[in-house]
């Protein structure tokens, strides 16, 4: 069969500045992601792309190109990208200072030898994430993906603790993987593939601590898992002092606590790590999706005495072939400079140039809630707000285990003539719900 050509934009545009203001010149979708979509679905399994919908859905657009806080699809309409590309793109598509360092590493060293030979490229990153860290004598451990990170924090917590039971909370999503899947709160993700259910005690999040107290001191578990602000499944805020005392209760039942960072790590909620801010300094840190600025990187983070349980004297008890890869920590070096340069001041601009839209929101009956770069919209009408913002060329996702939060999750280099226009544009949606 002849292969075919990847596809262009019409006309052939491209994305010269991440900088642009929504540009539609089709509906959506427009008719080359139609047949696009009809292509994939002839070839893709189910279930992973909502261009091979189980329940007759459609994809808006298909992405082509992206740069800054812009999206081109292939049908040429230029949208402002309220997802950063599920947290991602925390300093922007295709950043010019990401993509150099990744192009200079691509033509030295592309592959290496996971954890049998390392790179300096790893060296270095390690190094730097270790100084970052909370930890005083921190040591890393790279994972391919945010759930490859929490398979990592809860076999940490197996090895040092000798215990199998893990305590997690609901809203909690920390990825699909097997041993992930087992933690994440949504039966949907979990029930069909978990053969031992019973491993995992669940409690409720940002609740009362003493039913936590409780399954601690009769489940004994070797872990508590937990996401310091609750992403993916609606971004929510324990009370003040919560999560000190979770990992006070934790560690006088000798259990591990992972503080999941993996989305809101990296100046999405403010800061460098939440934990610290909220003056917890947790047993292990799991981080990753902005880390490596569109390359897939993650981490965990913990002290020196904890990771010394996987000294082994054969082979890597759990390492993969793309762990540490050579182009995606050269991409995270480079990332890291520019956090470096954003977070001091980035989050406090995004959420003060958000905040005519929020306070809108909450004219509208929307429940608001977040802090940063990072906030939800909280109503049944989520999903018709969202498809509001699309028609006027602004992508942002419906989410939360019953789909009424509409999460605003820009990159930090979005300007501020692009967050007027989410403002005046997402004003004007909100006016517009009430006729359907």
């Amino acid at each position: 069969m002849p292969s075919r050509q990847p596809p262009t934009a019409a006309g052939n545009r491209r994305l010269e500045r991440g900088d642009r203001l929504p540009e539609l010149s089709t509906m959506t979708p427009g008719p080359r992601t139609t047949a696009l979509a009809a292509r994939i679905a002839a070839c893709e399994a189910p279930g992973i792309n909502t261009l091979v919908g189980d329940a007759g859905t459609e994809t808006d657009c298909v992405w082509l190109e992206a740069l800054g806080a812009n999206v081109l699809d292939v049908d040429g309409n230029v949208f402002l990208d309220l997802t950063a590309g599920f947290g991602v793109a925390a300093v922007g598509h295709r950043h010019p200072a990401v993509v150099a360092a990744a192009a200079a590493q691509a033509d030295r060293l592309v592959h290496g030898l996971g954890d049998v030979f390392s790179h300096p490229g790893r060296i270095a990153l390690a190094e730097r994430l270790a100084a970052r860290s909370p930890f005083s004598d921190a040591r890393v451990y790279f994972a391919i993906s945010g759930a490859d990170a929490v398979e990592v924090a809860l076999k940490t917590a197996r090895l040092h603790t000798g215990r199998d039971r893990v305590l997690a909370f609901d809203l909690g999503y920390h990825g699909l993987t097997l041993g992930a899947a087992r933690v994440t709160a949504r039966a949907a993700f979990r029930e069909p593939f978990d053969p031992r259910p019973e491993g995992v005690l669940r409690a409720r999040f940002g609740g009362p601590l003493a039913p936590v107290e409780e399954l601690l001191r009769s489940g004994r578990p070797g872990a508590v898992v937990v996401e310091p602000i609750v992403g993916r499944e609606g971004v929510v805020i324990p009370p003040s002092g919560w999560l000190a005392e979770l990992a006070t209760l934790a560690r006088s039942h000798g259990a591990l606590l992972i503080a999941d960072e993996i989305f809101v790590a990296f100046g999405r909620a403010g800061e460098w790590f939440v934990s610290p801010a909220e003056g917890v300094v947790p047993d292990l840190l799991c981080c990753g999706k902005a880390l490596g600025g569109g390359w897939p990187i993650a981490a965990v983070l913990a002290e020196r005495e904890i990771m010394e349980c996987w000294r082994s004297d054969g082979e890597a008890r759990h390492t993969a072939t793309f762990v540490a890869h050579p182009i995606a920590c050269a991409a995270s070096l480079a990332t890291l400079d520019q956090l470096e340069q954003l977070i001091p001041a980035a989050p406090r601009r995004l959420a003060e140039g958000l905040l005519p839209l929020l306070s809108a929101a909450r004219e509208h009956g929307f429940e608001v809630r977040g802090r940063g770069a990072l906030w939800g919209l909280v109503d049944q009408r989520a999903a018709r707000l969202q498809r509001r913002l699309l028609e006027v060329g602004i992508l942002a996702l419906a989410g939360g285990p019953s789909g009424d939060v509409l999460q605003l999750c820009p990159p930090l280099v979005i300007t501020d003539a692009q967050l007027a226009a989410v403002c005046e544009r997402g004003i004007a949606a909100l006016e517009r719900l009430g006729s359907g």
